[in-house]
């Protein structure tokens, strides 16, 4: 019993070190405690927005000859979110299959208000290509703005910029641009969708 219960305090002192929270000590002696803000703000519930589940419409760029004279491939999917973090964010699950319902892709995001910075922290998680991202997202013009650098199946580098706009109850949009060039061109609309509320709540 000793060494369980040893093994646990071992685990749980390496998650504490591991996520740079303070110890008692440490804290009260730095005064840090007492400025600790638990309380989200106001803007912690921009993107409560997404909260629910999400009906898609999935629209790629056209590549290639073929898909310009026949059309892209028609994508669907579900996008479904909860709130998360006591408040200050946001936890969403994007799933996008064909037309037969094979899968195509399934990201999990985690979405944090950082107060001091005055801007959103989105943690991305792609489940079949095994690869995490982030990126800064911002509220502006009634709608939500991020930027991110990525890498194409290729290996290609490029930066990606999104805009979530048309956001109603019942709707919104989202529009990915990407650029191959540092951001001195960029090929818009190389990804859309188009998201229809189906349910006023997820289940996960």
């Amino acid at each position: 019993m000793r060494h369980h219960s040893l093994i646990a305090r071992t685990a749980l002192a390496a998650i504490i070190a591991a996520a740079s929270i303070p110890s008692t000590a440490t804290a009260q002696h730095s005064g840090a405690a007492s400025s600790l803000v638990t309380k989200a703000p106001t803007e912690a519930t921009q993107y409560e927005f997404m909260l629910g589940t999400w009906s898609l419409t999935v629209t790629p760029q056209a590549v290639g000859l073929g898909q310009k004279i026949h059309g892209v491939p028609k994508l669907h999917g579900t996008w479904k979110a909860w709130r998360a973090l006591d408040g200050w964010g946001v936890q969403d699950e994007l799933r996008i299959v064909d037309a037969s319902g094979n899968p195509m892709a399934l990201s999990l995001f985690v979405r944090v208000y950082d107060a001091a910075a005055k801007h959103w922290v989105v943690s991305a998680t792609d489940a079949y290509h095994g690869k995490a991202t982030s990126s800064v997202a911002e509220w502006k013009d009634g709608g939500m703005s991020s930027t991110s650098e990525g890498t194409d199946p290729g290996g290609k580098a490029f930066l990606s910029r999104v805009r979530i706009t048309g956001i109603t109850p019942t709707a919104f949009k989202y529009t990915q641009d990407r650029s191959f060039d540092g951001g001195k061109s960029w090929d818009e609309g190389f990804l859309t969708i188009d998201a229809k509320r189906s349910a006023a709540t997820a289940e996960r």
